[in-house]
């Protein structure tokens, strides 16, 4: 398959189940929204090392929000249930009780309930106070600019982490401006994060390692400066790749992120520089989702 000169692989990305949740972050205007969210969803790249993956899913305006102040949409996932609800708490508490004016709700329903406000409560020392507004507990919790206002708990649901697709290219310069674009369009879309740095990872990594103590290393066929060295994916032309990862709350949010990417990225063209579009495949190794390159552009 070619797109515009750029070759598709006939490859799948490889992608496994996790489990999600969404919170809804308000404040006085959205420079302190996005704050608390940004601060909150730091070091949240990868499960390997972080525990979880977390981003920002989008800007709210105030009749979105439950307070009818400016707000954010924030997704984070996690390998099970106990490390997402662990990681959430810990980054309610030192990430959002603590930014100026701001007050956290739930943002995704459900029987299955992560602790939202239910502990952090705690910390107004005797002084919290309970309100119940239409079956939802929220939590007044006294903070020297006024009130921390928090839901009770907020919802979970099973979702899918690891979507996500290469992008080779003659120069690091040209396959960063695609990748840059290719950004800007999937962030459009909801029910998806990007969880690395800018949402694009330079480094691409494999399932297990030379080293029995790492469960991933990095991917030497995709590495230009080994070529020569390994048996490499790359040919002599190519100079860069860049990787895309998405998270994203059902297969077919990844499925239309990876699409919207993808386009995006083939819009600039073989003229431009891209090369060819690869995926993360592991042979089955990593997780159940299989993402086919070929039928996510049919």
């Amino acid at each position: 398959m070619q797109i515009n000169g750029v070759t598709i692989e006939d490859t799948f990305a490889e992608a496994f189940g996790m489990r999600a949740t969404r919170i809804i972050i308000t404040a006085l205007n959205l420079r302190w929204a996005r704050q608390a969210g940004e601060t909150m969803t730091g070091f949240a790249t990868s499960v390997i090392g972080c525990g979880v993956e977390a981003g920002i899913e989008s800007d709210l305006t105030a009749d979105q929000t439950p307070d009818g102040r400016p707000g954010v949409s924030v997704l984070l996932f996690g390998m099970s249930t106990n490390d997402l609800a662990k990681a959430l708490e810990r980054r309610t508490g030192q990430c959002i009780l603590t930014c100026p004016t701001t007050a956290v709700y739930a943002g995704m329903d459900g029987s299955e309930r992560l602790p939202l406000g239910k502990n952090l409560r705690y910390f107004g020392d005797g002084y919290q106070i309970s309100k119940l507004l239409d079956s939802k507990r929220y939590w007044r919790i006294p903070v020297m600019d006024g009130e921390f206002i928090a839901e009770q708990d907020t919802g979970r649901c099973a979702a899918v982490g690891g979507g996500n697709f290469l992008v080779l290219a003659d120069t690091l310069p040209e396959a960063l401006t695609a990748c840059e674009e290719a950004v800007i369009a999937m962030r459009r879309l909801p029910n998806v994060i990007l969880p690395f740095p800018g949402g694009i990872v330079r480094s691409g990594s494999k399932v297990g390692s030379k080293y029995k103590t790492l469960i991933a290393s990095t991917n030497q066929a995709y590495c230009p400066t080994l070529r020569g060295l390994v048996e490499t994916q790359l040919d002599d032309e190519t100079g860069a790749v860049l990787e895309i990862v998405v998270n994203g709350l059902t297969p077919d949010d990844i499925t239309r992120a990876m699409r919207a990417g993808i386009e995006t990225v083939c819009s600039h063209g073989r003229e431009l520089g891209i090369r060819r579009i690869s995926a993360g495949n592991y042979g089955g190794k990593l997780g159940q989702f299989h993402f086919k390159l070929h039928e996510v552009m049919a």
